[in-house]
């Protein structure tokens, strides 16, 4: 298993992070103040990916949520799934790890060796073998994500379970376009576009009237620009409920043909890195942020 780090255990390290960050301006400074002062119940079921869906129900319906295949504690009963020809594989206790089962995933592609894994992968049926995938969620499991409670430590008290949840697909049965929402004290100011997640990966942002922002967090801009969703004012508001009951959440949703679904949400984007080109974004999405002196 792996373990947080003396630094991100000491208790010096974080008196020193609890002063440098008590006066915070920009975003990526605000981020990291939460991290270190917010440790409410809420903040951990936000960051668990089974727990949030009952949230959600909560707040806005389950008709909102995509379809659960399976939630499993120990990754070998991930063999008594009956699983469908397309399907979605994570850990519920972090970020940035998946699997993607589909027909449409390239010819040659494959799930890495165990032990290798956490980020994005999608495969075809045929190159998932059970024993592999079972391995690759036992790693999962052994991992302490979130380098322990002076950072992102909302992850640290999540059960390591793996869920198994439907396939979203966008237009043309492809994988759907993420859309991320940035909601500060209630409000949705911003709007991150991420395309092309298994290749040609693509990034925008834009203001709620879906005026392009001259914003660039690392990925190209899409060409043609991402057009303004249909259902751009019913996410809007999905993401402004969602997040009526914190100072900052991201809410990531997903515009399908038929439905907007809901996908996670984010208290720690990036883990405080995000970020900006120009910096001056920084400030302007900070600026939009009023942190809480305690949270409650």
């Amino acid at each position: 298993m792996e373990h947080a780090s003396w630094r991100e255990r000491s208790r010096l390290v974080r008196a020193a992070r609890l002063l440098r960050t008590r006066r915070p301006r920009t975003f990526t400074e605000k981020v990291r103040y939460k991290m270190l002062r917010d440790h409410r119940p809420l903040i951990v079921t936000f960051a668990d990916k089974a727990a949030v869906r009952d949230h959600v129900a909560s707040r806005i319906g389950p008709g909102r949520l995509p379809r659960m295949l399976g939630l499993v504690d120990d990754p070998a009963d991930l063999r008594t799934l009956d699983l469908p020809e397309s399907y979605v594989v994570k850990p519920t206790h972090g970020s940035g790890a998946c699997i993607v089962v589909s027909p449409g995933a390239p010819a040659d592609a494959s799930i890495p060796p165990a032990g290798s894994l956490w980020g994005y992968t999608h495969v075809r049926p045929e190159a998932v073998a059970i024993d592999q995938l079972v391995a690759t969620a036992r790693f999962w499991s052994a991992q302490l994500y979130g380098q322990g409670p002076n950072r992102e430590w909302a992850y640290g008290p999540v059960p390591r379970r793996v869920i198994v949840e439907e396939m979203l697909t966008g237009a043309g049965g492809g994988i759907p376009d993420d859309y991320k929402l940035f909601v500060f004290n209630g409000r949705c100011r911003f709007i991150q576009v991420d395309g092309g997640r298994f290749g040609g990966r693509t990034q925008d942002f834009f203001d709620t009237s879906w005026e392009h922002l001259p914003l660039s967090g690392g990925p190209a801009w899409a060409e043609p620009s991402p057009p303004r969703p249909r259902r751009l004012s019913e996410m809007v508001a999905i993401a402004e409920t969602l997040g009526q009951d914190t100072d900052f959440v991201r809410v990531d949703l997903y515009h399908l043909p038929e439905r907007v679904v809901f996908g996670e949400l984010t208290s720690y984007p990036a883990g405080g890195d995000s970020p900006f080109h120009p910096a001056s974004f920084d400030a302007e999405f900070g600026r939009e942020w009023v942190v809480p002196r305690r949270y409650r």
